[in-house]
Parts: C-alpha cells; sequence; structure tokens
C-alpha cells in the first residue's frame, strides 16, 4: 500500500452496515481523473456515517470501488454532496463508459489474515 493507510481494508464494525459497489469501465486517458479521485475519497471519508473504501482497477480499465457506510440515510447524503454531484457530471461526461451502483446491506463478514494463521472472526448476528 503507497497511500501511508496500515491496511488496504477498511476498518468496518460488527454487521449489519451497508456498501456502495461502484463497477465502471474507464475512458481512455486521465483527463483530471486522478485529481478528482482522491479529492472525492478524502471528501467520502470525512463524511459522517463512512467506514473506509476500498477500491482496484485493472489494467483494461474496469474498476471497482467500494465505500462501507453505518446506516442507509448516509448513503444518499453521500450522493448529493455538492462536489460529489459535481464530480458524477464529469465522470458521464469524460472519465466513464459504462458504471454500475449497488447498494447492499451486508450481514455477515470475516476473513483470514496468514500472519494470524487463522480465519478473522465471523459475525452472525
Amino acid at each position: 500500500m503507497t497511500d501511508g493507510r496500515a491496511s488496504p481494508f477498511a476498518a468496518t464494525p460488527q454487521p449489519p452496515y451497508y456498501i456502495v459497489s461502484f463497477s465502471s469501465i474507464r475512458t481512455e486517458g486521465d483527463h483530471g481523473y486522478g485529481a478528482m479521485g482522491e479529492k472525492m475519497e478524502t471528501l467520502a471519508l470525512a463524511q459522517d456515517g463512512c467506514f473506509g473504501l476500498e477500491s482496484a482497477r485493472r489494467a483494461d480499465g474496469f474498476g471497482i470501488t467500494i465505500s462501507f457506510w453505518r446506516d442507509e440515510e448516509s448513503i444518499p447524503a453521500w450522493k448529493n454532496v455538492v462536489s460529489h454531484m459535481a464530480a458524477q457530471k464529469l465522470g458521464r461526461e469524460r472519465w466513464y463508459e459504462q458504471y454500475q451502483v449497488r447498494v447492499a446491506r451486508v450481514e455477515r463478514a470475516y476473513g483470514f489474515h496468514a500472519s494470524e494463521g487463522e480465519s478473522l472472526a465471523e459475525h452472525v448476528d
């Protein structure tokens, strides 16, 4: 990880919580995308209810960004932030050939970390 975060994984609480999955296919060229992406990540992380982000992009332009949210109400509040709305407009005009947004409630979460030698606790309510 090169952005200074200790882990590329978002620090999430025990479920339930919500995710917004943003899958996209980029257009060619940057056209200000990198700078806007950094600005939007910083802004999203400052929003009340945002636990973190995870993002990856393939060389062919396909990428996924997942944001993690405390409750359903936090999601439209983020969607309607004026700077975010401007970035969404530019995304449709310049940066994306196609995108899909999916919103889901997380009911269970678990994982594995090799240095711990066992699965991380599974949370089931």
